[in-house]
């Protein structure tokens, strides 16, 4: 007997019924291509710039060579040094999550197949400098009336560029979705 609730096996009932996308590791390419680019930068400013000294760019951008402890926006910088174990253990945790998330995305979901790689290259540039020199090399100073924005890094662009898209992917995905799923029935 027939249930009428029931969705029937050509209708997908939920969003495990749209097609897997195929391959979705090779995004990963995006990650290894921000962990080098993260890392080459950061060699140029440490061996370019001299400690806390700015070099002048713009009227609002300096390049200032800071090591920070801590995590964005020095968060927890003053502590004894526990932190840096911390977030690395934080940084492998969610790479690998972001990792399995990646493998199981669906074909619809593009813009999450950049920005899941875009956080794991993120977190795994930054995680080097923890575990190699104890601090994450900032280097990039934005500035405005005498207040000065946190310096940051590449890790940090593609990390804040990945939770955006994620965030942008979860609103209009889901609209598409769901507008797909109306026109469907």
């Amino acid at each position: 007997m027939l249930d009428k609730n029931m969705p029937s096996k050509d209708t997908p009932s939920d969003t495990n019924a749209r097609p897997t996308m195929q391959r979705p590791l090779r995004w990963l390419w995006l990650a290894v291509a921000v962990i080098a680019l993260d890392l080459v930068t950061k060699y140029i400013a440490s061996s370019q710039l001299g400690y806390a000294q700015p070099v002048v760019v713009l009227p609002f951008f300096n390049l200032t060579l800071l090591h920070n402890t801590g995590a964005a926006f020095s968060f927890l910088a003053t502590h004894p040094g526990w932190q840096r174990w911390f977030f690395a253990i934080i940084a492998v945790g969610a790479s690998v999550a972001l990792t399995v998330w990646l493998a199981r995305i669906k074909n619809d979901e593009k813009l999450l197949a950049i920005a899941l790689p875009l956080i794991i290259g993120g977190a795994l540039g930054n995680l080097y400098d923890r575990l190699v020199h104890g601090y994450v090399v900032d280097f990039l100073s934005f500035h405005a009336a005498g207040w000065y924005y946190p310096a940051f890094n590449v890790a940090d662009i593609a990390i804040t560029l990945g939770a955006v898209a994620l965030i942008w992917e979860s609103i209009i995905g889901e609209r598409r979705r769901k507008k797909a799923a109306k026109a469907s029935h």
